[in-house]
């Protein structure tokens, strides 16, 4: 009996040595992926006051204009069979062939006046009436909160961040990895980058140590200015969330840029819906659009478009030349990595769309697209 406290105590301080040590470990792992500020922050304040007054903040949280299904429930099952059973064509057989820009190439204005260079995913560069906008920066390997897992990049950025030009604007869609990237902000916050961000976005930012000077937070509707250029957020189909206990608490859209001579529309992540054909007539027509064309499924049926949607609300918004962006650059859906781009070809032959689909790093300026002179399909497999 009476060796038994000295026991216990010994078990206790082994189990809070233990405890101690997991801590550590725990910390110095969160540390070292910034695991836990890539999370972002909660609206609170000031803030929170004004995303409940949104017209679009309901029942306590963003709502869409019409029902939308994130991830049916009922699917849940089929997902984790599906990601189980990946196939290897999800993944190029062959490195995508990339374009390496210089600095004093991307430097130069546009001829035209309209240049739009895709770096990947969602994230390219619009050169518009002499400003320059960049949307969703996204540099990382992998669109997690972890460096170590996640889906990684199939390619690495053909331009370095700290090759880019000065830039007049950084647009985001919404809060989601592969649309918001923390390491790219911090670097693009210390060139001094303005940001323009949808509700409650600005908080992750200002968590990241972006001045809140150098923040504008829109509504669905509202503009703002770049030089001559008018930025406005429009509304999208999709939802938000960095964690698991945060969904739908900052909003997301779709963003027009309007220049004394050119417009361009960016479609950030968006299902199909009736605000393309509203977009078009109140803002349209566009010289460009830029439209999400991967990640589609039967998984997630209300918040990506398939490539015939797309096409679809390209010819809705009064569109000249369809871009896709958000594809071939991360492992996000269960179809073969190159089928978005097939399907589109086919779609837009059929409705007759003028489509370009850009390497990644390549110019592009859509004056210069010639519709007769045919889409070069380099993304096919040999």
């Amino acid at each position: 009996m009476q060796n038994r406290k000295p026991r216990r105590r010994r078990g206790r301080v082994a189990a809070a040595a233990a405890l101690a040590a997991a801590g550590a470990v725990t910390l110095a792992f969160a540390k070292s992926t910034d695991w836990f500020r890539a999370f972002g922050a909660r609206s609170e304040g000031n803030r929170l006051a004004r995303l409940r007054a949104s017209p679009q903040w309901r029942d306590g949280r963003f709502q869409n204009t019409i029902p939308t299904i994130t991830v049916a429930p009922s699917r849940i099952l089929e997902t984790l069979r599906l990601q189980l059973a990946a196939a290897d064509t999800r993944y190029p057989s062959r490195p995508i062939p990339v374009v390496r820009s210089s600095a004093a190439e991307l430097a130069s204005p546009p001829a035209s006046g309209l240049r739009i260079t895709w770096l990947g995913h969602a994230t390219a560069l619009v050169e518009i009436d002499g400003v320059r906008v960049l949307t969703d920066p996204v540099w990382s390997q992998r669109v997690s909160p972890s460096r170590w897992i996640g889906p990684r990049r199939f390619f690495a950025p053909p331009v370095a961040l700290s090759d880019l030009p000065e830039l007049d604007a950084v647009v985001v869609s919404h809060d989601h990895y592969d649309h918001l990237d923390m390491a790219a902000v911090v670097e693009l916050a210390a060139r001094g980058a303005r940001f323009f961000v949808p509700l409650g976005v600005g908080a992750h930012l200002e968590r990241w140590g972006v001045p809140a000077s150098r923040i504008e937070e829109l509504d669905w509707q509202e503009s703002r200015s770049a030089g001559p250029v008018t930025l406005t957020l429009t509304p999208a189909r999709h939802f938000s969330g960095r964690g698991l206990a945060d969904r739908d608490e900052t909003l997301w859209g779709s963003w027009v840029l309007a220049g004394p001579t050119h417009r361009v529309y960016y479609s950030g992540d968006s299902g199909y819906f009736d605000g393309f054909r509203q977009i078009g007539k109140t803002h349209g027509p566009f010289d460009a659009t830029l439209m999400s064309l991967a990640s589609y499924g039967p998984t997630w049926p209300d918040v990506h478009m398939t490539p015939e949607e797309l096409v679809l609300a390209h010819v809705e918004l009064r569109g000249g030349t369809l871009v896709p962006v958000h594809w071939a650059t991360f492992n996000l859906a269960f179809h073969d990595w190159n089928e978005p781009a097939a399907r589109a070809a086919a779609a837009a032959r059929e409705r007759g769309v003028r489509l370009r689909i850009p390497r990644p790093g390549e110019m592009l300026e859509p004056a210069a697209v010639d519709q007769d002179s045919g889409l070069e399909e380099w993304w096919r497999e040999p």
